[in-house]
């Protein structure tokens, strides 16, 4: 089969590695947002399609057999698009997508509907903020008279909070690691996107140890297909959902 898996998630590189040493032919797109991405096995293409007539145009040329949607729970643009072109070509569609996090027993969390509003829960919580939303979309907190440590892989986009402080750096991290950071730059408040997994969870152990509150931004609305949460989920759908089996 030629299989399209969409995302640099860690679920994508997982589920390309495994559909690639079962024989199959994987073409895993990465938006090319990050400067050094961790490279899937298989083939890798870069950049955009084109909108859905490009991602449609682009499956229909390459008989692509089926999609997976892996892609970062708040990418929704390509998840919209790859919704459109996978129902105009009628190509099979998956969507692989880790679950959320769960509030636990001693948590302050305060849930925001997006970046804007999770701003505007800030001054009631604090006055040092470690912002973990990523690069995006950091416009929304550059209006407020707070402190930021800021942490992403890549340099942020600007506009940006007038007092902060930038930390490049890639997970997985460790909660020892997490706590000393928070505790070394006084933070007061964390905020970060509702992105699950283990890679990155370890800020809201420290936090909860520490007492902090945490501001969670919600996943935005995906458009509704065939979902598992698992790699093992996608390669169970796969074999019964196309004409090949990875099994």
């Amino acid at each position: 089969m030629t299989l399209l898996i969409l995302g640099g998630t860690g679920e994508a590189r997982e589920l390309a590695k495994e559909l690639v040493a079962r024989g199959e032919h994987v073409v895993s797109s990465l938006a090319g947002r990050v400067a050094r991405p961790k490279l899937p096995h298989g083939e890798t293409r870069v950049g955009g399609f084109g909108g859905p007539e490009g991602l449609a145009r682009w499956l229909t040329e390459n008989d692509v057999d089926a999609v997976i949607d892996a892609t970062h729970p708040f990418a929704e643009r390509i998840g919209a698009n790859a919704a459109i072109a996978a129902r105009e070509t009628g190509t099979p569609l998956l969507r692989l997508a880790r679950p959320g996090w769960t509030e636990q027993p001693g948590d302050t969390w305060h849930w925001a509907d997006d970046l804007d509003h999770a701003a505007r829960l800030l001054p009631a919580l604090g006055e040092r903020v470690f912002l973990t939303s990523g690069r995006q979309g950091l416009a929304a907190f550059a209006g407020l008279d707070l402190w930021f440590l800021i942490r992403c892989v890549d340099p942020p986009e600007v506009p940006l909070p007038r007092r902060h402080e930038i930390l490049l750096d890639r997970g997985p991290y460790t909660v020892e690691k997490e706590r000393a950071l928070m505790e070394r730059h006084d933070v007061e408040v964390l905020v970060t996107k509702d992105s699950g997994g283990a890679m990155t969870a370890a800020k809201l152990t420290a936090a909860r140890g520490l007492g902090l509150p945490v501001v969670v931004v919600r996943r935005p609305h995906r458009p509704e297909t065939a979902s598992v949460t698992t790699v093992q989920g996608a390669i169970t759908w796969l074999g019964t959902e196309t004409k090949g089996s990875p099994a």
